[in-house]
């Protein structure tokens, strides 16, 4: 393989150099952002041995490489494009003036939760950890592991602290975040977090079971001395508040006072408020808009799975489950109310049927080049990353992508009848059974095994089928 070569037909391919605004990359893909995506001549780049397959996005042209090989397409396409190496986020900020305003919102989403999702990741696994240890009837009737064996009992205790940590302080989490995300000072932001969790305060999760909540009393306002453990609307919409009070006081506070005065305004003037007003109105609503969507997948039951089962990877084509992240978060920082998230095992549902029908595909087509893509990407997909295989096969041949939401449909029908939950967020895929209740895991796994086998096989008869109509 001749990189240098590959990429300079793939730069004439993306319209010249002239065409290409903005270019980064990640573990497997080039973020480009073009001009002009009208002028690529697609099929030039299809025929590169370096392309697995490529989609447009957000703004961004996507060329799915692979891991290595994309470093060092990018090295010769800076090199070739006499450009300095740009951040993805550089990329990003580039191609958000593409964007229309839903889409900007769940780009704005995206931004915000997408760092912090390693902190939850291992909050998540960690509590699986624990509930392995106590949850009973797992290893032993009417026992649990601890309950065999005593000297783990701390153990779990210690996981069970640690596993919490990310969940209690959840707000100092987006609050940097966030705050960084609307242009503010990202430590002030996670300052405001702290405030909104500070042990001075009633703690969120006892507020149900107190007998009363402990009030300031400040010029006849009764301000409610409550902490905002787990909440995710109302630190976003106070991190954004402090980030617009933030560059307003920068406006007017002379230079040689902006270190001392502006800081102090910001957080003083947004955590006033917060307790007196977007606090308590913000967490009302987030409240009504996750126990809202949860008695809506409820009431629908089955048909409720299936529908989101077999809409999810269409979803995931135009980049709007980035906004399920604010949702899955607040599903699971509140998990004594909610038992969890439905929405990760059925995110996995959707992976693994990608997965099969692409592995399916890989014995039915003939184009050497795609089936090395097809078996590769889809195993790659069974284990949670499903790019490469919906992307690079299943909807360019389109009855593997058929097939693969049929498969996650009635996959999905079968979890949300099992009442299958997430307790953490994590590879969407087979190593997903950590991330899932205890009690649901054998349910899980034969969810799994639903949507492999649907979209297998339904991917070989809509094969026939293509087949016959293609001969007629």
């Amino acid at each position: 393989m001749n990189i240098q070569m590959s990429t300079q037909v793939l730069i004439t391919a993306l319209g010249g150099s002239n065409n290409i605004e903005a270019a980064s990359h990640c573990a497997t893909r080039l973020r480009l952002v073009l001009k002009d995506e009208s002028i690529l001549d697609q099929a030039k780049i299809d025929g590169l041995d370096i392309v697995k397959a490529t989609f447009s996005t957000g703004g961004q042209y996507q060329v799915i490489i692979g891991t290595g090989t994309v470093n060092l397409v990018y090295a010769e396409l800076s090199k070739q494009l006499g450009i300095t190496e740009m951040s993805t986020q550089d990329v990003k900020a580039a191609s958000a003036e593409k964007l229309n305003l839903i889409q900007r919102f769940v780009k704005m989403l995206s931004d915000i939760f997408v760092p912090i999702i390693p902190a939850i990741v291992a909050g998540g696994l960690l509590m699986g950890i624990n509930n392995l240890l106590t949850a009973k009837d797992l290893f032993y009737v009417g026992e649990s592991l601890i309950d065999k064996t005593p000297a783990l009992n701390d153990l779990a205790s210690m996981i069970n602290t640690f596993s919490n940590a990310a969940f209690v302080f959840l707000p100092v989490l987006i609050g940097f975040s966030a705050t960084k995300r609307f242009g503010g000072n990202p430590f002030l932001g996670a300052t405001l977090g702290m405030i909104m969790v500070h042990p001075d305060l009633m703690n969120a999760y006892d507020a149900n079971s107190a007998t009363s909540i402990p009030y300031w009393d400040i010029f006849g306002m009764h301000i409610e001395k409550l902490g905002y453990q787990g909440q995710v609307l109302p630190v976003l919409v106070a991190s954004y508040v402090l980030a617009f009070f933030e560059k307003s006081f920068r406006r007017f506070i002379p230079a040689a006072l902006d270190m001392l005065l502006t800081p102090l305004f910001a957080i003083l003037v947004t955590s006033i408020l917060t307790f007196i007003a977007l606090g308590p109105i913000t967490r009302e609503l987030g409240e009504w808009i996750m126990f809202g969507i949860l008695w809506l997948f409820n009431s629908l039951g089955v048909l409720g799975g299936f529908l989101f089962g077999f809409f999810y990877a269409p979803i995931v084509i135009t980049g709007m489950h980035h906004s399920f992240i604010a949702l899955e978060t607040q599903l699971l920082a509140n998990m004594g109310e909610t038992g969890g998230s439905f929405i990760f095992p059925i995110a996995a549902m959707s992976n693994v049927a990608q997965g099969a029908a692409a592995l399916a595909a890989f014995f039915i087509i003939k184009d050497a080049k795609m089936k090395g893509v097809a078996s590769a990407s889809g195993f790659s997909a069974l284990l949670g990353i499903t790019e490469p295989a919906m992307f690079g096969v299943n909807l360019k041949l389109r009855y593997p992508f058929y097939a693969a939401i049929l498969g996650s449909g009635f996959a999905s029908a079968f979890i949300a009848y099992q009442d299958v939950l997430a307790i953490a967020l994590g590879a969407a895929g087979l190593p997903g059974i950590i991330s899932i209740a205890p009690k649901s895991l054998f349910s899980y796994i034969i969810g799994m095994a639903i949507a492999f086998t649907i979209a297998f096989s339904m991917t070989f008869i809509l094969a026939k089928r293509q087949a016959q109509k293609e001969a007629m």
